[in-house]
This record gives C-alpha cells, structure tokens and sequence, in this order.
C-alpha cells in the first residue's frame, strides 16, 4: 500500500513495518504486546479491559476528541499511554512501539486504521463487522494475507461454548444436512423513535472535535447528536444498522462451520419505514446459498425490529433475546447469540441423546477472544475470526444492508463478487473514498 508522506499520513520507516513483521514468538515467553487502541469512546470502555493485561502494555491511545466527556474515563485509565487525536500522526511517531492495534470505531472508520496498520505490520483486533463495504472487506483480507500478520475480528462469541459445540457437533455429525435457519434480532434500536429523517441533522461541532478525522473516507456530513456519540449505527453512510451489528454475533458459527461463503440471492421480503438515510424500523431479509459439497442447498431468513419474529418451532420457546433457529433433515436446534449453546428441540429429544452418550458436550478449556488475539501475537496460538474467516461473514452482512437499502431481489455472481439485476445497488459494493482517503483502497 502507498501512503503519501504528503498528507502526514505515514513516515515512519520501512524498518518499523520490517521489524514487525517478524513472527511475534520473537516477543518472547515472558513479554507483553505493545498495543495501540484507536478510539476510547463507549466501546472501549468495554473492550480494552477484557484483554488480559498480563498480556499487554497499552502505549498509545487516540480519539477524535481528546476532551470528550464519555473518552475522559477511559483516557485517566490509561494516562500513561501516549494521547493522540489522529491515527495517522499516532503511527507516524511510534510505530517502532508498537506491535498491535485495537480499533474501537465506528463501522465507517475500521477500515483506513486497519489497512494502515497492516501496511506497517502491525497486528490488528477490529471490531465487528471488520468493515463498512464489501469491497472493504475484500481488501482487508488481501492485506491480511499480504503483510503476514496477525487478525481478529471482534465477535467475541467465536471463541465461547457455542463455537466450540458448533464444531464438535458439526464434526460427530448432529449437525449436518441444514435447510434453512431463522435468525433474529427484535430490540429497540437507537433510530427508531427519530421518526421520517430526509436530511443530515446539523448541530454546532464541539470545539474538541476533529470532525474531517471522523468522517474519515465517508463524505463530509454536517456534526450532530444522531451521529456521535453513538448514534451512526442507523445510518447508511457510517453504520450497518441493525443487521452488521448483531448478524456476526448471531451467524458466525453457521457461516463458517456450514461453509456458507456468499449467497446467491438476498430478497427483501419485508421492509418497515424504509428511507435514503435510515435503516429500516423492521425488516426480513431473505439470504439463499447453493449447495457446498456434500452439503445440501440452503436460506437464511434474518427478522429485525420490535415485532418482527420469526415462526416458533415444535418444542421451540419465544425470545425476544437475539437468537436463531437452525432447521435440518433430522434435527431442530435452537439458540442464542455470542457463546450461548445451542440445544435440540423439543427438550426430549436432546435428552435422549444425551442419555446415550451421543452428544459431545465436553469442550475443553480455551482463552478468551481477546487472549486469544494477543497470544496469537505471540505467536503462541492462531486467532479463530481472523479475516481470512470473518470477512466473507462481514461481506454477507454488507450484502444485506444493500437490501434493505434497495429492496427486492438482488442476484449475485459468486465468482466475480457482482450484483447483476440491479446496477445502483451493485454500486453500494464498493466506496467512493473522500479526496486524500483514496490511498487505502490500494494494496
């Protein structure tokens, strides 16, 4: 990737990216990983204590606005780290210190930080969904497989029981021979209450604010409440509603264990209060996949917004918690989001096995997601949502946010990663980055 010294994007020397790029076992048993995290808004807050602090040394942190009230916590815990409002002037002046970056922004922003961060070998944990676009997503696992470093992406569950059930039952064949699956998320979203929006609200910026670095490769849009702090999930240009936000924390493990890849159509079957700037209220989108091997053809139905549940199955039980139901030729199996397990339906049938002893239900004891990532730094173990995995799940999500912009029925080629029914919709694959952020989309 070029980056223009230019822009003060990057001058650190190649040295810094060479350096890193050294398996990180060279860190040694007993040595922690240097980490960067960018963005100390409401996310960290959560994030950056959950990894092991036996396992890393936080030595710089960076947020658009230094002096915001909700950044200040997490800025006074870690007030030994070097403070920094811009990512790039960040890497411009410690790369040599640093090993890996945590990114805790908005969907918009995970890509320039990312693909910096890769070019200078640093190892990166990115939040879910890891990017905005499908194109971004794309590149991102290119750069991964490129500069030989460490990923993850942040859907915590993929390193809970339900990953690791997933995969036993899949491997003792409990699971196999799926059809279908319902998937759903009913909780009340942040834009729900805004009512009809047709123009990007306009507040007074906080003086604190970079607000062009917010932005990022996004179009310049005018500083509002309904945007920061929090508030850019709903929106098209900066967030992935409600579907990027849950949809890897609810079919992470049936896209990877059941070899899903990407769809061949994605039907909006249903769309609630639908508008050019907003997610919908509710929506049913319907995502189909062709047959994978041995494995039969299959479709996903995802159900989002308040009252828009999926049917209940024999034996099911009604939960507006996040959550699935995964149809097979022999078994129904119902569960949750994150690590929760998942179990066979009606309760007697799943008793039944267990009685025989067909059931694996001793996994094992394994690190966190987040131990996880910094032990694979050190080169100790591999991460289980690197991009190589997370970023056709991210790009499966991408795809359905262009449904609910759109509506109807998108066709996709799977070989050449087009939409072929619908050119504007097929233009929303790719981002047309702001002047001075088309750098990073090169590789």
């Amino acid at each position: 990737m070029k980056i223009s010294r230019r822009n003060t994007l990057l001058s650190a020397s190649a040295a810094a990216a060479t350096c890193s790029l050294i398996p990180g076992k060279v860190l040694g048993a007993n040595d922690k990983v240097n980490v960067a995290c960018v963005g100390m808004g409401g996310r960290a807050n959560q994030l950056l204590p959950s990894f092991p602090s036996d396992l890393m040394n936080v030595v710089a942190v960076c947020d658009v606005n230094l002096e915001g009230s909700y950044r200040g916590n997490m800025l006074n815990r870690y007030s030994e780290a070097k403070q920094f409002q811009d990512f790039r002037k960040m890497f411009d002046k410690m790369a040599k210190e640093i090993d890996a970056v945590i990114v805790c922004l908005p969907d918009h922003s995970h890509f320039p930080v990312s693909m910096m961060a890769m070019a200078l070998g640093k190892h990166v944990y990115v939040e879910k969904p890891m990017a905005h676009t499908f194109q971004e997503a794309q590149l991102m696992m290119e750069a991964e497989k490129k500069y030989k470093i460490v990923t993850q992406m942040g859907n915590q569950g993929h390193s809970g029981t339900n990953y690791f059930q997933f995969k036993a039952w899949v491997e003792a064949g409990i699971i196999k021979d799926v059809t279908h699956v319902d998937a759903f998320m009913n909780l009340k979203r942040r834009w729900h209450p805004w009512g009809k929006i047709s123009s990007y609200p306009k507040q007074k910026k906080p003086k604190s604010m970079d607000w062009d670095i917010w932005n990022s490769t996004v179009k310049m849009n005018p500083y509002s409440d309904k945007l920061d702090f929090g508030n850019w999930r709903g929106w098209f240009d900066y967030g992935t509603g409600c579907f990027g936000d849950w949809g890897a924390h609810v079919l992470d493990t049936i896209h990877q264990f059941l070899d899903l890849g990407l769809p061949t159509t994605i039907t909006a079957k249903k769309l609630k209060s639908a508008g050019s700037l907003l997610y919908p209220k509710a929506s049913t989108i319907n995502f189909a996949f062709p047959k994978r091997g041995n494995m039969p053809a299959m479709d996903i139905n995802w159900y989002d917004g308040t009252n828009n549940l999926p049917p209940v199955p024999k034996g099911g039980s009604k939960s507006k918690k996040p959550g699935k139901f995964i149809y097979s030729k022999k078994y129904t199996f119902q569960g949750g989001h994150h690590s929760e397990p998942l179990r066979i339906i009606p309760d007697k049938k799943m008793k039944e096995l267990l009685k025989k002893g067909a059931l694996p239900k001793n996994f094992g004891k394994h690190s966190s997601h987040y131990a996880n990532f910094l032990l694979a730094c050190k080169g100790d173990e591999k991460t289980r949502s690197p991009f190589s995995i997370a970023g056709p799940l991210t790009q499966v999500l991408t795809l359905g946010c262009i449904a609910q912009q759109f509506g109807g029925k998108l066709k996709f080629d799977r070989k050449k990663m087009i939409i072929t029914n619908k050119s504007k919709a097929n233009a929303q694959l790719a981002r047309t980055p702001r002047k001075g952020w088309e750098q990073y989309y090169k590789i």
